[in-house]
């Protein structure tokens, strides 16, 4: 118990020099980074069923009008889009097409393939 006694004096006087001898940490100085200003990328508005339907009946006049439209990005980054839809009376999505994002808007990548459906 003695032993532990007398060291212990000795093990805080140490910490007690080891904290005053420590000088503060140089503080890091912070490096010029130049950011690059975004770059404006006109967008095309997400394709639904009101644009489809308004595309389908500009290309196909004389085909039955869209009931109902579901469109979908053809995957991750693509530029197409795959648009299921139904025509008339039919709810069910039964036929397909796929749009191309152009310069300023969505085109049919097959008109007449898309007209072709019934």
């Amino acid at each position: 118990m003695n032993k532990i006694a007398l060291l212990l004096p000795l093990f805080a006087s140490a910490s007690l020099l080891a904290a005053c001898s420590s000088e503060p940490a140089a503080e890091p100085t912070p490096a010029a980074t130049a950011t690059p200003a975004p770059v404006a990328t006109p967008s095309l508005r997400a394709p639904d069923q009101a644009l489809f339907t308004e595309m389908f009946a500009e290309a196909c006049p004389e085909a039955k009008p869209v009931n109902t439209a579901v469109c979908r990005r053809a995957g991750m980054g693509s530029s197409e889009v795959n648009c299921d839809f139904g025509l008339g009376e039919d709810k069910y999505l039964r036929n397909k097409a796929v749009l191309v994002a152009g310069d300023a808007a969505w085109t049919l990548k097959d008109p007449a393939g898309v007209c072709a459906a019934k």
